[in-house]
């Protein structure tokens, strides 16, 4: 098949630091030229990739040391790039939530278009009930909650090459990890305060960006007092391998709808149990007892900790093999496409029937 890949422009092709969907993107494509598929990427120059690549952009915009540069801008002459060049495909796969949606209604039926954040933001709604003629897909059954009514077409888990991280069946290390954002949703403090109450080091390799700058100082960074906690920063795939493999667990005390949760499935490659709570995504990775815990407090989290000599590393790392590898996902998305070249065309850009609200 000819397959179009349209990320964000944010971040590189996989990103060179944290970055969630560009990664994926970057795996998905690459997964896909691997079961002999014609796959162009419409991404920065400095993308990696062993498809066909479209330079739309010099480099990626968190990257770029311009203070004046404009993400609607490039996004848009992306999308008219891939719109100038959209019958050499038989599918269009897009990344970049609905913002190519007024620009490709009347070949909505070659297209998919898969959503990796959450749903639960007030305007949405009224954007899926104006453009239902585009098919979309979930990264998990619970991210779909909030517009249950929209085109869904299926639901593709993540996943990661299966030889991008090797499994460390025995630590070297005896700490819990903390991979993320530095944000409040993500809780950060949380991680602290388990470990903190289990008598366990901390490591954290988060991000800090310009919006949670502010939490960081005032909610975290007085935290790291304690000399169990030792704070990183952010991290490359490069010292992924060697911080997740080594932990004793990954902590991911998360506060919000999580879509999927990457980092999960990265712990998990290397043979790392998740301790996570009971929110989002979270029941649909996580085995509990199998590949981690599912808890529901900071005192269930603590006995978890405590219980992490009841998991086999080695069945961790097989539950990873088994359902979240990357060729997993691309044989999953190419069954999507298969059947998005079968369908009847596309509906009319507005519904006769449409009511706003």
């Amino acid at each position: 098949m000819r397959i179009a890949q349209i990320p964000p422009l944010c971040e590189s092709t996989p990103p060179r630091l944290y970055g969630g969907t560009e990664r994926i993107v970057a795996y998905l494509t690459d997964a896909l030229v691997d079961l002999g598929h014609e796959v162009t990427l419409f991404s920065t120059a400095d993308a990696r990739t062993r498809a066909r690549l479209v330079a739309v952009r010099d480099q990626a915009i968190r990257l770029d040391p311009n203070p004046l540069k404009s993400e609607l801008a490039a996004h848009l002459s992306m999308l008219q790039e891939v719109r100038r060049r959209a019958d050499e495909f038989d599918v269009l796969h897009f990344h970049v939530d609905m913002l190519h949606f007024p620009l490709f209604e009347d070949c909505a039926g070659r297209t998919i278009t898969t959503l990796h954040g959450r749903l639960d933001l007030k305007d949405l709604p009224e954007v899926y009930r104006r453009w239902p003629q585009y098919p979309l897909v979930s990264i998990s059954h619970q991210q779909r909650e909030p517009l249950r009514f929209a085109h869904w077409a299926g639901t593709v888990a993540h996943g990661l090459p299966a030889d991008l991280y090797r499994p460390h069946p025995r630590p070297k290390g005896h700490y819990l990890a903390f991979l993320g954002r530095m944000s409040p949703e993500k809780r950060p403090d949380r991680a602290i305060a388990i470990a903190l109450a289990s008598g366990m080091p901390l490591k954290i390799a988060a991000k800090v960006d310009v919006a949670d700058r502010a939490y960081f100082h005032e909610v975290v960074r007085p935290l790291l007092d304690s000399p169990l906690v030792e704070f990183i920063g952010e991290i490359d795939d490069g010292a992924k391998e060697t911080f997740l493999g080594n932990a004793a667990a990954l902590l991911f005390p998360i506060d919000w709808p999580e879509p999927f949760g990457l980092v999960m499935i990265e712990a998990m490659a290397c043979g790392t149990p998740v301790i996570a709570w009971n929110c989002g995504s979270v029941p649909e990775v996580v085995d509990d007892g199998v590949n981690g815990f599912i808890v529901d407090s900071e005192a269930e989290a603590v006995q978890a900790v405590r219980r992490l000599g009841t998991i086999d590393r080695r069945q961790v790392r097989a539950v990873f093999e088994r359902r979240f590898s990357a060729e997993i996902m691309a044989s999953n998305y190419v069954d999507l496409y298969e059947r998005r070249c079968r369908v009847a065309p596309a509906l009319p850009a507005w519904p006769l029937a449409y009511e706003a609200g």
